[in-house]
């Protein structure tokens, strides 16, 4: 359950609610909760990117997204208190919502794609069947 992007997601999708309906301490806890859900789905992605078992892309938007939830919570843990929720935490956590849903992209546009023809394999004459031919011509 920890490696799943599912949980980062929806953790960070919850503090930005919460940031913009004005609870800050709750959209700071669920911004901290998000860091080692975030962090493990990183992990997962990149470990599984470099085992070969998945693409490149879901390790990069995973580690990019990482670095956004901290910078959000960064940003909301250094507010001064009973101040107006920082833009930057909100920006953040948006652009974090963002980079998580890059690699749905591919998958829905992947019935668009137009696949390439495929040639039909040549093979290689014998001597006896390019003899053959060579009869039939003369």
């Amino acid at each position: 359950m920890l490696g799943s992007r599912l949980l980062p997601l929806v953790l960070a999708t919850a503090a930005l609610a919460a940031g913009v309906g004005g609870i800050g301490g709750l959209a700071l806890w669920l911004g901290l909760l998000a860091v080692p859900a975030a962090a493990a789905a990183a992990f997962v992605a990149v470990s599984d990117a470099l085992e070969g078992r998945c693409g490149r892309l879901r390790a990069v938007t995973s580690g990019g997204a990482l670095a956004l939830v901290v910078l959000a919570s960064a940003a909301r843990e250094n507010a001064p208190t009973g101040a107006a929720p920082s833009p930057l935490a909100t920006w953040a956590l948006l652009l974090a919502l963002v980079v998580y849903a890059v690699p749905l992209l591919p998958w829905v546009l992947e019935p668009v794609r137009v696949p390439r023809r495929m040639r039909p394999a040549r093979r290689r004459l014998r001597p006896a069947e390019v003899d053959e031919l060579l009869s039939r011509a003369a």
